[in-house]
């Protein structure tokens, strides 16, 4: 009974929810389904997906482009993840994978209550305004938003301050009440902002 019990835990595979680990095919997933911390993670972005889904789906105007575009970028985020056999660590690369795709997912859908806006003026002009939402993820996000443009960062490694990077070279770096925004490439410009009062 016993050794047939341990037999059975050991061709089971672990719990993955986007996908079925018998049939896992790249490093990725079965690093997913060997290990329980990223089996967990996995199973969450599958939540947090199924939400944005939702989001997506609920939507007055746009439901079914917003619906294409949200399968299009997770099909791509698979493709990045699947990606990470190609470096050092497989499984730290694999671990920030899954936690800026949830970042993203939260921060572009509002699937979260934000923890904070700011609004910020931009080179000494009120309505050059940058406004930052930011989110309690498990790798903090923000979504910007400037004009038109929305795009969701993730904090990043910095020397001082807080630095979240957006899409195609999109960042701001805040040092309390003053920040440093870029643009996207290939514009990349930069404006010195501050908290609006």
């Amino acid at each position: 009974m016993r050794l047939a019990l341990l037999a059975l835990l050991i061709a089971s595979p672990a719990a993955a929810q986007s996908f079925d680990c018998a049939k896992a095919e790249s490093s990725a997933e079965q690093l997913v389904c060997s290990n329980a911390r990223l089996g967990a993670l996995d199973e969450r972005i599958a939540a947090t997906y199924a939400s944005a889904l939702d989001a997506a789906r609920g939507l007055d105007a746009g439901a079914a482009e917003a619906e294409t575009t949200l399968k299009a970028t997770e099909r791509g985020w698979i493709s990045g993840r699947d990606e990470c056999w190609k470096t050092e660590n497989v499984e730290a690369c694999v671990e920030q994978s899954y936690l800026r795709r949830e970042a993203e997912m939260v921060a572009t859908w509002m699937l979260a209550e934000p923890t904070e806006t700011v609004f910020w003026a931009c080179d000494g002009n009120p309505s050059n305004e940058v406004v930052t939402t930011f989110f309690d993820t498990e790798l903090p996000a923000l979504r910007f938003e400037r004009g038109d443009n929305i795009d969701v960062g993730t904090l990043t490694p910095a020397a001082s301050g807080s630095r979240y990077m957006g899409s195609f070279g999109r960042e701001i770096w805040i040092k309390g009440d003053e920040a440093m925004y870029r643009e996207p490439d290939p514009d990349g410009t930069e404006l010195s902002c501050v908290k609006a009062q």
